[in-house]
């Protein structure tokens, strides 16, 4: 599925847990310049985290390993937490998009 993204398109992975509140997922947008746009969510919206890279195979490991479990998927990039762009979402407000 990653593979066949085209521009402006995403791929979303959710983690449903009942025992788990909030919203986790991974996601990846491929944007109109040819990159990748990679984020993640560990429950709450101050919890939102972004990357960027051109390599579709660090993509694909980093949503397979994710999707596994796996310690350390988040390991080759640089992570920048977003979690303010969902201020307003928590107050009960649309959330903004990317």
């Amino acid at each position: 599925m990653l593979a066949n993204l085209r521009r402006n398109e995403y791929l979303i992975l959710e983690r449903r847990d009942e025992e788990r509140e909030g919203d986790w997922y991974i996601q990846v947008w491929f944007r109109d310049n040819n990159t990748y746009q990679l984020e993640y969510r560990n429950g709450v919206p101050s919890e939102h985290y972004q990357t960027r890279t051109v390599s579709q195979e660090k993509v694909l490991q980093a949503l397979l390993d994710w999707m596994l479990d796996k310690p350390g998927w988040r390991e080759g990039f640089m992570w920048t937490n977003i979690g303010h762009m969902f201020a307003l979402a928590a107050d009960g407000e649309d959330e903004p998009t990317a």
